[in-house]
C-alpha cells in the first residue's frame, strides 16, 4: 500500500505516530492548508536547505526542554530528530521491537526564564515543534521506524502527567508554513514571530501566561450554564492544578459518551431549513466554485455528480472527519471543510451563503456551539489559533482564525513558550555590536516609553504595534530615541514628520499608516472594550441602538461619548494639570470668600464694603481721582 506525506500527516494527527511514507512526495507537494487552499506562494521560489528557529523560555521554570521532529524533505522524507545540540540531525533506524528507546539525546534545554536558544532546521514535512515544563519527554520508536509521539488520550502514556505541548511546521522548498494548534488539547502558551529576508515581521501572539486557567475557568461557567459536560475536558495534576484542557473531539475519544447528542437539536434546525426551500450554498473557494445543496428525504445533497451528506452526529462535527465528513474527493472535501467550520461556528442559521460574509463576531452566537473554540479565540492575545481542524476556514479575503504565518523567503522563526514577553525582547545578532542598552545573555532592557494616546488612536491594540515598530528601530544608524518624542503629539505624529524630513521612511509609512486610522471618537462603541467582550458589546449595542429612547437620547449620549475619550486620550500629565487647575478656580473665587464672610475676622473684600467704590465700569484715570477725593474727604 503506498502512501504519501499527506497520507501519513494525517496518521500522525489520528494516532500519534510519524514515519516515512511509502512513496516520498515532492519537498513542495504538502504546501496547502487543511481547507485545501494553497498559501499563493509564487512558483520559482526557493528556500534555503535549513534555516534557523529562535526558542524563546517565557516560563518560570529553569527546566524546559524542546525537541523537534519530523520528516526530511530532503532525505526521502525520513524520520528525524534534532538533537540536544540543536544542529545535529538524528535519523533513528529501524528496531527490532515495539517501544524501543532513541539511541541519541534530543532535548534541547532551554535554560533559565527570558533565555534564548537557537536552533537549526533542515527542510521538513509533518514537522512539530513540541515543548516541555519540568520533565523530559518519552519518544519510542516502532519497527519501520515510526516515531511514537506523545498522547494526551492515552493515560498509560509515560508523558500524560507532564505540561507539554506543540505547534506544528512544514518547512519546503516553496515556503516555510508554522502555525500554533490546539486542535487536540491546551496546555502551555506558544507565541510565533516570522521574518523574512526583507526584514518584515508577522506574528501570532497566542496565549497569554495564564491562558489555560482562563480556558478551563469559562468550561466549569458553560457547564454551570448548559450543563452539557465541557468541564469534563478539564485535566488536572496530583495536587489539583490545571494540567490541560481537551478538545471535544479527544474528550469523546477518552469518553464516548460524552457530547453524544449535543448537536441534535441544531442540526435538525438546519436540516429544517434548508429543507423548507432555502439553499445552501457552499463556496469550496477553488476550481469547483459555489454549489448548492437542498435536504431531502433527510440527506443534504450537491446533486448527482458532486455527492451529499447525511445527517451528521456531534461526535462527526467535533471531529470534522467522521460519518459524512470522511468523503472521497476533493470537491466534497472542500464541500465538508467548510460544512464542518459553519457546524462547529454555528453560523448555518445565520447565513445560506458559506463561507459567505459571515463576521468573526458572529461566531458561536448560537447557545449550541463549539465552545471550547468560543473560549480558546476568546482567550488567544489576537483571537488567532487553531482550535478545530478546519479553523483556517474564512470569507475570501476575510480576517483569518488559524493562527497561521507562512513566507517563501523565511530568515528567522521565533517561537516562545510561556505568554509573550512582558520585560525583556529578544536581541538580533546585527544589534550586538550597535548601541542599544545591550545586556549580558542576549536580552535587553525593556523600553518603557511614556507615550501618549492622542484622538487618533484607536486602541491599545495599535499602540502595542507602534511600540513594537518604534522598537524594532532600536540599534539601527538612524535609530528612534523615546527620550525625543513630543509627548503633546504622539508617537505618530512624530514619526511622519521624522518621514517628511527624510528618516525613517520604510518604519515611519508604517506608524503612519496606524496613526491615519479613523478618530477614537469616530470608532465603533465596541471596539473600545477588550477582543474578548466585543461579540457580547456589539450584541448588545445593536439592541441599544435600536429602541426608541436610544433615538431620543443620541445627541448627548454621542457628546458624553466625546467628553470621555478627550480625557481618555490625555497623558497622566495632563489630565493632572487640567484637574489642578479647576481645583484651584474653586478654591479662590468660590470658597475662599465664603470662609471670608463666615469667619468675620478678615476684611470683606474692598467691592463688598459699605461705601465702597463701585470700580466695575471705571477706567485707570476715573479710578485715580475717586481714590484721592475719598482720601482727602476722610
Amino acid at each position: 500500500m503506498t502512501t504519501t506525506v499527506d497520507d501519513v500527516c494525517d496518521k500522525q494527527r489520528q494516532e500519534f505516530v510519524l514515519q516515512a511514507p511509502i512513496v516520498p512526495s515532492s519537498a513542495t507537494s504538502s504546501s496547502t492548508t487543511s481547507t485545501g487552499t494553497s498559501n499563493g506562494i509564487q512558483s520559482g521560489t526557493t528556500t534555503n536547505t535549513t534555516m534557523s528557529v529562535a526558542l524563546v523560555n517565557n516560563t518560570s521554570s529553569s527546566n524546559v526542554y524542546a525537541y523537534i521532529t519530523g520528516l526530511a524533505s530532503d532525505n526521502n522524507s525520513a524520520v528525524f530528530l534534532l538533537e540536544s545540540d540543536g544542529e545535529t540531525v538524528y535519523y533513528p533506524t529501524s528496531p527490532s521491537s515495539t517501544g524501543t528507546a532513541l539511541s541519541a539525546d534530543c532535548a534541547i534545554a532551554l535554560g533559565a526564564p527570558g533565555s534564548t536558544t537557537t536552533v537549526t532546521i533542515p527542510r521538513t514535512a509533518g514537522g512539530r515543534i513540541w515543548f516541555a515544563v519540568d520533565a523530559t519527554l518519552t519518544f519510542l520508536l516502532n519497527p519501520g521506524p515510526a516515531l511514537v509521539e506523545p498522547s494526551v488520550t492515552n493515560e498509560s502514556d509515560p508523558n500524560y502527567d507532564i505540561y507539554w505541548d506543540f505547534c506544528e511546521f512544514t518547512f519546503n522548498t516553496a515556503e516555510l508554513y508554522i502555525n500554533i494548534s490546539y486542535v487536540d488539547f491546551v496546555s502551555l502558551p506558544i507565541g510565533l514571530q516570522l521574518e523574512n529576508t526583507s526584514g518584515t515581521i508577522t506574528t501570532v501572539e497566542g496565549l497569554p501566561a495564564t491562558g489555560l486557567d482562563t480556558v478551563c475557568d469559562g468550561l466549569r461557567a458553560q457547564t454551570a450554564t448548559d450543563g452539557a459536560g465541557w468541564s469534563d475536558l478539564i485535566i488536572q495534576n496530583s495536587s489539583g492544578a490545571n494540567l490541560r484542557a481537551l478538545s471535544p473531539n479527544s474528550g469523546i475519544t477518552m469518553n464516548s459518551s460524552l457530547f453524544s447528542d449535543y448537536f441534535d437539536s441544531y442540526v435538525q434546525q438546519v436540516w429544517a431549513k434548508y429543507g423548507g426551500g432555502t439553499g445552501l450554498v457552499i463556496d469550496t473557494q477553488a476550481s469547483w466554485g459555489s454549489t448548492n445543496g437542498t435536504v431531502s428525504d433527510n440527506i443534504l445533497s450537491f446533486g448527482s455528480s458532486v455527492g451529499s451528506f447525511s445527517v451528521p452526529s456531534s461526535a462527526d462535527i467535533f471531529s470534522c472527519s467522521s460519518g459524512p465528513f470522511a468523503t472521497s474527493t476533493d470537491e466534497m472535501g472542500a464541500i465538508g471543510a467548510r460544512l464542518a467550520a459553519a457546524f462547529n461556528r454555528s453560523t448555518l442559521l445565520l447565513d445560506s451563503d458559506q463561507p459567505g460574509d459571515a463576521l468573526v463576531a458572529e461566531y458561536y452566537t448560537n447557545p449550541i456551539t463549539n465552545h471550547y473554540a468560543r473560549l480558546m479565540h476568546a482567550t488567544y492575545l489576537d483571537g488567532k489559533g487553531y482550535a478545530f481542524p478546519y479553523d483556517d476556514v474564512a470569507p475570501t479575503g476575510g480576517a483569518d482564525q488559524s493562527g497561521s504565518l507562512f513566507d517563501p523567503n523565511p530568515k528567522l522563526l521565533t517561537v516562545t513558550v510561556g505568554g509573550p514577553s512582558a520585560t525583556t525582547t529578544a536581541v538580533k545578532l546585527r544589534d550586538m555590536a550597535i548601541r542599544g542598552g545591550q545586556r549580558p545573555g542576549g536580552r535587553r532592557q525593556a523600553n518603557h516609553q511614556r507615550i501618549r494616546r492622542d484622538l487618533a488612536w484607536d486602541s491599545a491594540e495599535d499602540e502595542k504595534q507602534m511600540l513594537a515598530l518604534a522598537h524594532d528601530r532600536v540599534g539601527e544608524e538612524q535609530d528612534y530615541n523615546s527620550a525625543e518624542a513630543d509627548l503633546e503629539k504622539g508617537l505618530g505624529r512624530s514619526q511622519q514628520e521624522l518621514s517628511a524630513n527624510g528618516g525613517l521612511e520604510s518604519k515611519s509609512k508604517e506608524i503612519g499608516a496606524l496613526a491615519s486610522r479613523p478618530p477614537l471618537v469616530s470608532r465603533p462603541l465596541a471596539s473600545l472594550v477588550p477582543s474578548r467582550w466585543a461579540d457580547k458589546a456589539s450584541s448588545l449595542l445593536a439592541r441599544l441602538e435600536a429602541s426608541p429612547v436610544y433615538a431620543k437620547a443620541r445627541p448627548m449620549i454621542e457628546l458624553v461619548i466625546r467628553m470621555f475619550s478627550v480625557f481618555a486620550s490625555m497623558s497622566v500629565r495632563a489630565l493632572v494639570s487640567r484637574i489642578t487647575m479647576a481645583l484651584f478656580l474653586v478654591l479662590f473665587y468660590f470658597v475662599m470668600p465664603l470662609i471670608s464672610r463666615g469667619s468675620g475676622g478678615l476684611p470683606a473684600p474692598i467691592g463688598l464694603r459699605p461705601g465702597a467704590i463701585d470700580v466695575g465700569m471705571a477706567d485707570a484715570v476715573n479710578v485715580t481721582s475717586m481714590l484721592a477725593n475719598e482720601t482727602y474727604s476722610q
